[in-house]
C-alpha cells in the first residue's frame, strides 16, 4: 500500500464510514466513523510520501514504532494515543490494514469489541460455541466473525478465546493458542475435560436464556 487512494479505500471499506476534508485543505482526507464522527483515518502528505495517522492502543503503540521505522509517534496528534504510518513501501499490506483496523474498533462500536465483551463473560469451568459468542454479542449470524476476532485477540490474558469452541464442542485450530495442545491445557486448568478433541457441551457448556 503506498497511495492515498488505496488507504481511503480500505478505510471506507469499514461498516458506517464516510469521507472528509475538514481543514479546507484537500492534503488532508479523513474516515470518520458515522454514529459518533470520529476519524479512525486521516491521510496527508508530507516529505515526498503518503502518510496516515491512525489511532492505537498504548499496549500496542511502542511494538508498532520498535517493529517498523516508518511508524512514528503522530504527526500533528496526540503521540501517546496515534501513530504515523508512512507509506513508503517497508510495511507490508496486511500490518498496514491490521493497524487502521485497530483504529476502526477503538472509535467504533466495532462488532469485534462486543465479540471481546461477550468471551470475557464465559465463567471458569464453561466453554461457549461460536454462535453463542455471535448471539451474546448481538447478531447470531456473525460466528465467522467470532472466530477472525479471537485469532487476533489483542488481550489472551483478560479475554479467554481458549473457552470458546465450535457447535461440536470441538476444540479451534493449535495455531490460535500458541502451538499444539495449548487450547487443551488451558481448556484443563479450568476444571474442563477434554477428550479426543472434544468438550461434552451437555456438561461444560454454558446455556443462554435463548437456548432454553
Amino acid at each position: 500500500m503506498k497511495t492515498r487512494k488505496e488507504a481511503l479505500k480500505y478505510g471506507l471499506s469499514f461498516a458506517d464510514t464516510y469521507q472528509e476534508a475538514p481543514f479546507h485543505d484537500p492534503n488532508w482526507q479523513l474516515v470518520r466513523y458515522k454514529p459518533n464522527r470520529k476519524a479512525f483515518l486521516w491521510t496527508y502528505e508530507k516529505d515526498g510520501y503518503i502518510c496516515l495517522n491512525v489511532k492505537t492502543d498504548p499496549a500496542w503503540r511502542d511494538l508498532w514504532r520498535k517493529t517498523y521505522a516508518s511508524v512514528l509517534p503522530a504527526y500533528h496528534q496526540n503521540k501517546e494515543h496515534w501513530n504515523t504510518i508512512i507509506l513508503d513501501g517497508s510495511i507490508p499490506d496486511k500490518e498496514i490494514k491490521r493497524m487502521i483496523a485497530e483504529s476502526y474498533d477503538l472509535i467504533s462500536d466495532s462488532p469485534s469489541k462486543r465479540i471481546y465483551e461477550a468471551v470475557k463473560k464465559i465463567p471458569k469451568g464453561k466453554v461457549a460455541t461460536y454462535g453463542q459468542v455471535a448471539a451474546m454479542a448481538g447478531n447470531p449470524k456473525m460466528s465467522r466473525a467470532v472466530g477472525n476476532a479471537l485469532h487476533k485477540n489483542p488481550d489472551p490474558s483478560q479475554i479467554p478465546c481458549f473457552r470458546v469452541v465450535n457447535a461440536k464442542g470441538e476444540l479451534s485450530g493449535e495455531f490460535a493458542f500458541g502451538g499444539k495442545g495449548r487450547q487443551q491445557a488451558l481448556l484443563e486448568a479450568d476444571g474442563i475435560e477434554v477428550i479426543d478433541g472434544k468438550v461434552d457441551l451437555l456438561k461444560y457448556g454454558i446455556i443462554l436464556p435463548q437456548d432454553n
